[in-house]
């Protein structure tokens, strides 16, 4: 099955209305940037069509995490830099990471 940037744009969309992007004061197109990681996105999976069933899902799921990780990431780092506590759920999952089993 192949999906072609427009359509895995508008798919994004539809995702982000159960979980919107804050594109702040972003000096970018919000359409424009979904467009590019969606053309990005296709190339890759283009990429990887010699790959077996199994190894392509299991790049796309590398892909995934590594991208929910910098998400995180980022997240942390920002509500830090702004001297704001992370939410409850975020500060669960850092403190699991650290192997801090008593929250």
């Amino acid at each position: 099955m192949t999906i072609t940037p427009e359509e895995l744009a508008v798919l994004m969309q539809e995702v982000e209305v159960a979980d919107p992007i804050d594109f702040a004061d972003l000096p970018f197109d919000e359409q424009e940037l979904r467009g590019l990681i969606a053309n990005h996105l296709c190339e890759m999976a283009d990429a990887m069509e010699s790959f077996s069933p199994e190894d392509r899902n299991l790049a796309l799921l590398a892909v995934a995490a590594k991208l929910v990780l910098e998400n995180l990431v980022l997240h942390v780092q920002l509500l830090r830099r702004h001297g704001l506590p992370v939410s409850d759920s975020v500060d669960a999952l850092l403190q699991r990471l650290k192997g801090d089993k008593s929250s």
